[in-house]
C-alpha cells in the first residue's frame, strides 16, 4: 500500500526472548515495522542482535535505555529486559511519549503497576502487555463460546512445561547467551529483584519473603501471568481463593489452587519440571458443553492453538475442533 507508515521500534533487552520471538517476528512484518535501536547491558548481545535485524536500516546500539527512549528514530519501545526492569524501562519510554509493548509481566507488585499506569496517563503513548496466548484468534472465539454458557459447572487451567532450552533449540533461531555484563549490573539486578519481591509479598500481601513463597511469587508473576490473564478474560475475576498448595521441588514449586466463582470452582495448576513437553490449556465445563483451548510452545513458530468443543446436541455426542485455516488445509 503506497504511503503506508512503517513504525520504528526500539528494543530494550536483547536476550533469549528478543532473539527467538520479537526480532524474527518484526523482521517478518517488515512492511509494518523496522527495528531502529537496540539496548542491552551486554555488548556481545547487542552486536549479535544488530546482525539479526533485516531491512535497510542498521539499528543503533546502546547500553543506556534513556538514549533509546529519547531518540526521534523510535516510535515504539519494546520492553523485553528482565522482569526487574519492566517498570523502570516502561516509565522512561512513556516519559518520552513512546508507545510501549511490555513483555509479560507488566509488574510484580502494586507500586510498580501504579507507576506505569500513572506514567501512561501523563504520556501521549499507550501501553500493551505482551501476552502470547490472550490474543490468539482461537482463544477469542473460545471467549465467545464461554460467554454463551448459562450454566458453567467447573473450570480448570493447567500449565506444566519442561525446560525452555528444549523448545528454544527447536526454534531455528539459534539464540546465544552472553555474560559480558559488569558486577555493578549484576548487583543492581539482584537489588531490584529483592525489592520487587519484598514489595509484592510483604508490602502488598503482608507475608514474609521466605521459601517457597519467593519462588512461587516469581513463577506466578512470570509463567503464571499468561494463565491468570486467560482466566480473567474468559471467566472474569473470582470472588476469592478456596484453598491452595505449594509443593517445593528443588527450585521450582508445584502450585495448585482453587478459585471461587460463586456457582462454580476453577482449579489452577502449574509447574516447571524436567519433562520435555508443553502442556497448557484452559477448559470450561457446563452440563451440555465442554470448551477446551490447548496451547503449544511459542518458541517454535507456527504451532497452532486449538479449541475443542464437546457437546450434547439433542441427545447426541458431537465434537468439533477449531484451529488456524492453514491447519485445516493441510489435513484435507
Amino acid at each position: 500500500m503506497a504511503g503506508k507508515t512503517i513504525l520504528r521500534v526500539g528494543i530494550i533487552g536483547c536476550g533469549e526472548v528478543s532473539q527467538v520471538v520479537h526480532i524474527p517476528t518484526l523482521n517478518f512484518l517488515s512492511d509494518l515495522f523496522q527495528i531502529t535501536y537496540l539496548c542491552d547491558v551486554s555488548l556481545q548481545a547487542l552486536l549479535l542482535c544488530q546482525k539479526k535485524v533485516t531491512g535497510e536500516i542498521i539499528p543503533r546500539i546502546t547500553k543506556d535505555p534513556h538514549e533509546l527512549c529519547y531518540s526521534d528514530d523510535v516510535d515504539i519501545v519494546y520492553v523485553v529486559a528482565s522482569d526487574e526492569y519492566h517498570c523502570y524501562h516502561a516509565v522512561i519510554a512513556l516519559e518520552n511519549d513512546k508507545d510501549v509493548l511490555i513483555e509479560k509481566p507488566m509488574a510484580l507488585n502494586l507500586r510498580d503497576a501504579d507507576a506505569i499506569i500513572a506514567a501512561e496517563k501523563k504520556s501521549k503513548g499507550q501501553v500493551m502487555v505482551g501476552y502470547m496466548r490472550r490474543y490468539a484468534p482461537i482463544f477469542e472465539d473460545a471467549v465467545k463460546e464461554i460467554g454463551a454458557l448459562s450454566d458453567i459447572t467447573y473450570a480448570r487451567i493447567r500449565d506444566f512445561v519442561g525446560p525452555n532450552d528444549v523448545f528454544v533449540s527447536q526454534s531455528g533461531t539459534f539464540p546465544k547467551r552472553f555474560a559480558d555484563y559488569t558486577k555493578e549490573d549484576q548487583d543492581d539486578r539482584l537489588a531490584r529483584s529483592t525489592d520487587i519481591v519484598y514489595q509484592g509479598l510483604t508490602i502488598d500481601c503482608g507475608v514474609p519473603v521466605l521459601p517457597p513463597l519467593d519462588s512461587t511469587w516469581r513463577l506466578l508473576n512470570g509463567l503464571g501471568s499468561h494463565d491468570l490473564s486467560l482466566m480473567r478474560e474468559a471467566l472474569g475475576m473470582p470472588q476469592g481463593v478456596i484453598g491452595s498448595r505449594i509443593l517445593e521441588v528443588g527450585r521450582a514449586p508445584f502450585i495448585t489452587a482453587q478459585f471461587d466463582y460463586g456457582s462454580f470452582v476453577c482449579t489452577y495448576e502449574t509447574a516447571i519440571d524436567n519433562i520435555p513437553r508443553f502442556d497448557a490449556c484452559i477448559e470450561v465445563f457446563s452440563r451440555t458443553k465442554t470448551i477446551r483451548v490447548q496451547y503449544d510452545t511459542p518458541y517454535v513458530k507456527g504451532l497452532p492453538v486449538v479449541m475443542i468443543i464437546q457437546e450434547n446436541v439433542d441427545g447426541e455426542y458431537q465434537q468439533r475442533m477449531g484451529m488456524p485455516n492453514w491447519i485445516w488445509r493441510s489435513l484435507r
